[in-house]
């Protein structure tokens, strides 16, 4: 049975499965960040939710907001470069805005994504259409606050489409930022690599809400 909401501790579970679900999809991230950049997303990324779940691994969690704080900061201090930096922020600045919170439903989900997407652009100065993480954050943010009166699978699984097909949507766009500025035309045809791992953790969390 879906639930309408989660306890501190399942959505605890819940980054411990969208942890192992981005180790796992380390070739994935690898592969699309050696198409536009130095190749090594897919690593930092599995490197900064290794040490997410050390950091929660059996923690026990009063408020849903802190889990999200401690899984950024894992990843911040872990990760170390612009990766580090901007995933870590949409983790913190997330569950910055629902830090007193006992429960994980929709209407958290509006808020979480909503401050996420806000401080990963104004952490790395990326706006949509740059063809960076943005491009399936913001995105995911503004599905997020339109489902705040849905459930929460609901909602999650609009958050998780609307990521996809931001992912989908960076593959058409020129990138301006990073590394990848420098192919110009060339970076067309495919998916920015942070795009690519906003859209797996969102469909992570979309999949343990239907567990």
């Amino acid at each position: 049975m879906p639930k309408e909401s989660l306890s501190p501790n399942e959505v605890r579970d819940m980054c411990l499965a969208v942890a192992d679900k981005i180790i796992e999809s380390e070739p994935i991230l690898t592969d699309a960040d050696r198409q536009l950049g130095d190749g090594d997303h897919g690593i930092g990324m599995q490197r900064g939710m290794t040490a997410v779940k050390e950091k929660l691994g059996e923690a026990d969690y009063e408020s849903v907001g802190k889990v999200f704080m401690d899984m950024g900061m894992a990843m911040m201090s872990s990760m170390g470069g612009a990766s580090g930096a901007v995933f870590g922020t949409l983790f913190r600045a997330g569950g910055k805005a629902i830090k007193g919170s006992e429960t994980f439903g929709a209407s958290e989900v509006g808020e979480f994504f909503k401050n996420a997407a806000q401080g990963v652009k104004d952490r790395g100065g990326a706006k949509p259409g740059d063809k960076t993480m943005v491009d399936a954050l913001d995105p995911a943010a503004a599905a997020a606050e339109s489902a705040s009166g849905k459930s929460l699978c609901e909602a999650l699984n609009d958050v998780s489409a609307a990521a996809a097909n931001g992912r989908e949507e960076s593959k058409d766009m020129i990138a301006t930022m990073g590394r990848a500025r420098t192919l110009g035309e060339k970076s067309l045809g495919h998916p920015d690599a942070g795009a690519v791992s906003v859209a797996i953790i969102a469909q992570q969390m979309a999949d343990f809400c239907g567990d």
